[in-house]
């Protein structure tokens, strides 16, 4: 397609697929787009292993790998806080909520402690020090992208992507942070709605696109990437009407047959409306958009403690989250009950499961129709 997008990255289509999923990634480049790897999970041998692999199956094709890095936090990274540190930062009440949540949905809350490790390997990610071996990791791989996604991108990634000759994309929520990305020197700009999953702001995406795009045109017309409940075709070209020149994706991608989503969790997307999610601090201490569920609505009910900034939530949300979610796969209710992930608006179009290959065929051709529809407007 004649889009900067395309042209950019050396894709055909320009749909972007943001997954946590290495199969999903594979197999979006494969058809055509590109997919992104969202790393902040990972530690440095776990991504190498999942970008090894990535190579090995793309069969050549571009793809990209997303990162978390946000500009500012709830913690003086410059102190250098170690575990421990860290561990002591999370007051107690918070922990005794976690605890009296799961035990009420009859699961053990020993888990909090057993692996507080994954709490705090996301917490180390986050930071600057950490997501900077992540960095190392990802210039080692043939990326055609690195993304972040939260804030202006740090000057490493900046600087690295221009000496490898990688573009570099950052998500945005609001005009002003365009601007300064813009400023900063971005490649692409992903233009994030509130409609969207994860980490998003308040403006929807058919306000937000078109404000963007017209604010930024004094700095250079920096490629758009439309966000936020986009999960058809016809959704893109609307997209790309109000100046987007392609579409990034996310949730589109939970219900697939290659997306490693937990099976509980993706039954519930696949009964959910659009009306069945929320804007919530209650897992990264920075709003995101997840399914609602038992452990969403503690969060927001009276009395109940108010989510700490981020890295800090997050060593109370994914031990227990992660725990929650091996036992809700095999079945516990109190586990389903309490189970989310982060999912946008557009799960209310997501009603069945279907190879990521039809969804990006289902795209190109909801996409063509949407077109021409507009085209006969002006026959």
């Amino acid at each position: 397609m004649n889009s900067p997008v395309c042209e950019l990255l050396g894709i055909e289509f320009p749909l972007l697929a943001f997954s946590h999923c290495r199969d999903v990634v594979v197999e979006v480049s494969k058809a055509g787009g590109m997919g992104v790897l969202g790393a902040t999970g990972f530690t440095p041998d776990e991504l190498e292993i999942e970008l090894a692999w990535i190579d090995e199956h793309v069969q050549g094709m571009p793809y990209g790998v997303d990162l978390m890095i946000p500009d500012n936090m709830g913690i003086d990274e410059a102190e250098k806080p170690g575990p421990e540190q860290l561990l002591a930062m999370v007051p107690e009440g918070h922990r005794r909520f976690v605890t009296d949540l799961l035990q009420r949905h009859q699961v053990d809350p020993t888990a909090l402690y057993e692996n507080q490790h994954l709490g705090l390997g996301l917490a180390n990610n986050l930071q600057h020090s950490g997501a900077a071996k992540l960095l190392d990791v990802c210039f080692d791989h043939p990326i055609r992208l690195i993304a972040n996604a939260l804030g202006v991108p740090p000057a490493i990634m900046l600087q690295r992507g221009k000496a490898h000759g990688v573009p570099v994309a950052a998500l945005v929520g609001a005009k002003e942070h365009a601007i300064k990305q813009v400023q900063a020197g971005v490649d692409i700009l992903v233009v994030s709605g509130g409609e969207a999953g994860g980490h998003c702001g308040e403006v929807s995406t058919m306000v937000l696109l078109p404000e963007i795009h017209q604010a930024i045109q004094p700095f250079g017309n920096t490629p758009i990437l439309a966000a936020g409940g986009i999960v058809t075709g016809r959704q893109m070209a609307a997209a790309m009407a109000m100046g987007a020149a392609g579409a990034w994706t996310g949730s589109v991608w939970l219900t697939t047959r290659e997306a490693n989503t937990n099976p509980a969790v993706k039954e519930k997307m696949l009964a959910a409306s659009s009306r069945d999610t929320v804007r919530s601090r209650s897992r990264t201490g920075k709003y995101s958009r997840q399914l609602k569920s038992n452990w969403t609505d503690a969060w927001e009910a009276a009395g109940s403690p108010r989510p700490l900034p981020m890295p800090l939530q997050a060593l109370v949300s994914e031990p227990a989250l992660r725990t929650v979610d091996k036992l809700a796969e095999g079945g516990h209710p109190g586990a389903k009950m309490l189970a989310t992930y982060w999912v946008g608006q557009g799960v209310g179009l997501m009603a069945e499961t279907t190879s990521v290959k039809n969804v990006v065929y289902e795209f190109k051709q909801d996409f063509l129709r949407a077109v021409e529809r507009l085209d006969a407007f002006l026959e």
